[in-house]
């Protein structure tokens, strides 16, 4: 009897919770408000930027650092078209040096973070890159992160543990309330093919009308592909959450000659002012090194 009562409160909590998408107009489980979704992000960014930043592990290469700001200030002003209300976001992008994981994340209220491994292990052009980071914010935009903090909460829910919004949880060595823990389990719970194929379709354009070649989305999943083994079976930390079979790569190709008219358009590309510092605790800021110069 018990069980059924946990079935019925989590169907009556997933149906109450659904909500369409600005961007996409999909309807999509809302358990999580995007203000509290932003909120939580934030503070688990910071918590999982902290001891990496003592390390001297973010943004410690100038010249990467220079070239993610350069390319993802421009997308993340496309974004902003999409969304207007997010020019409050603070925007925020960290290079982490991890030369082993190849990947790359945006968490929602546009927290992001790519990894050197990408970089190294890639060689991806700019225009690849750009489809990286225009990838990434596009799930933030609509809402993919907020949509998977969900899912985290509503698997809980449905496991009869409701107080995961009141508990603590242990993440590689950091505690964490349970909506963080939520916000950093979203980072590694794999999207929907649904939500997939909306980041690409997204993020293609955010890039074509930031000025990056569109075909780049193609030759940027046969590079990733090759580095996952060739197979489309990634054995790198991005493929695992962001499959890309050879449909993938058609789909994207079919998109390009409607992304070319944003491509060649000679209007100047605006970008966005990102932020030169980070508060990495609430009401802590972090002492700035010459090997953790967050920018």
């Amino acid at each position: 009897m018990t069980k059924i009562f946990i079935a019925l409160g989590f169907a009556t909590l997933t149906l109450a919770g659904c909500q369409s998408n600005p961007v996409t107009g999909r309807s999509q489980l809302m358990l999580v408000s995007e203000s509290t979704a932003i909120s939580e992000s934030k503070q688990a960014y910071s918590a999982l930027l902290q001891p990496l930043a003592k390390d001297g592990k973010i943004d410690s290469d100038p010249a990467t650092v220079a070239r993610v700001h350069q390319i993802t200030s421009r997308l993340i002003a496309q974004a902003i078209k999409y969304r207007p209300e997010t020019q409050n976001w603070e925007w925020s992008v960290k290079v982490i040096d991890d030369p082993k994981t190849v990947n790359a994340w945006c968490m929602a209220g546009g927290k992001m973070a790519v990894y050197t491994g990408l970089i190294q292990q890639i060689k991806p052009t700019d225009d690849e890159l750009a489809q990286v980071m225009g990838h990434e914010i596009s799930h933030a935009l609509a809402k993919h992160s907020q949509e998977k903090m969900s899912r985290a909460l509503a698997m809980q829910v449905g496991l009869g543990a409701l107080a995961i919004t009141q508990s603590n949880s242990q993440y590689a060595g950091l505690t964490l309330t349970g909506a963080q823990a939520a916000a950093v389990v979203a980072l590694e719970l794999p999207n929907s093919r649904t939500a997939e194929s909306e980041a690409d379709r997204i993020g293609i354009e955010l890039a074509a009308k930031a000025g990056y070649d569109p075909h780049a989305a193609v030759t940027l999943w046969e590079k990733m592909a090759k580095v996952g083994g060739g197979d489309g079976k990634s054995r790198t930390d991005f493929l695992s959450t962001h499959p890309a079979p050879v449909k993938r790569m058609e789909t994207l190709a079919s998109l390009v000659p409607q992304m070319m008219p944003y491509y060649e358009d000679k209007s100047p590309r605006p970008t966005y002012p990102l932020r030169q510092t980070l508060n990495l605790r609430e009401g802590f800021l972090l002492s700035l090194t010459a090997n953790a110069n967050i920018r």
